[in-house]
């Protein structure tokens, strides 16, 4: 029988490192798939994900169960996440092919491809608070209240930034219409 978060955080701040290593299992795929959507780079979301987790196991007592193992986790990744973009430079991005290709064709699967990769770029390109909040909401399924508790922002602010998400990536993606 598996023990809930709140049972393993207890073990964990006691110094029980198998509880710690048990949540983090629970929890890695999507804290990892989150990085990955936040910074678009699986590589530096890998850092990102590990210096969370190192910064979860130092700072465990700080933890008082107020919300979810789950969104201090969030919230720490995504902070993670955020410091690393600061840091990086802007990446060239290739141009978009034809839309005419027939469905089901290879020129069908390349221009999805393409429309793929124009949406992670948008997406990347979006400002890292509106960013952090899109990915939260649309990707992983988190709740407005959630997400306002991973990135300390209100729910109204939050519900604004998805918005206002929503309404950039709508207008680049226009032209893949």
């Amino acid at each position: 029988m598996s023990l809930d978060d709140l049972t393993l955080v207890v073990r964990a701040q006691e110094g029980d490192v198998r509880a710690f290593e048990a949540l983090a299992r629970r929890h890695q795929a999507a804290l990892y798939r989150t990085a990955v959507r936040v910074t678009g780079d699986p590589g530096e979301a890998e850092d990102a994900l590990q210096e969370a987790m190192l910064d979860a196991w130092r700072h465990l007592d700080r933890f008082r169960g107020e919300s979810a193992f789950s969104t201090w986790m969030y919230r720490l990744v995504t902070n993670r996440c955020m410091a690393a973009m600061r840091r990086r430079r802007p990446v060239p991005t290739p141009d978009a092919g034809d839309s005419n290709a027939a469905p089901d064709s290879p020129e069908r699967a390349a221009l999805l491809d393409l429309e793929l990769a124009a949406l992670s770029r948008a997406v990347q390109d979006l400002p890292d608070d509106l960013r952090v909040c899109w990915v939260l909401r649309e990707l992983e399924g988190l709740g407005y209240s959630e997400i306002a508790e991973i990135t300390g922002a209100g729910e109204t602010a939050v519900r604004g930034r998805i918005h206002r998400a929503r309404v950039r990536l709508a207008g680049v993606m226009r032209t893949w219409r």
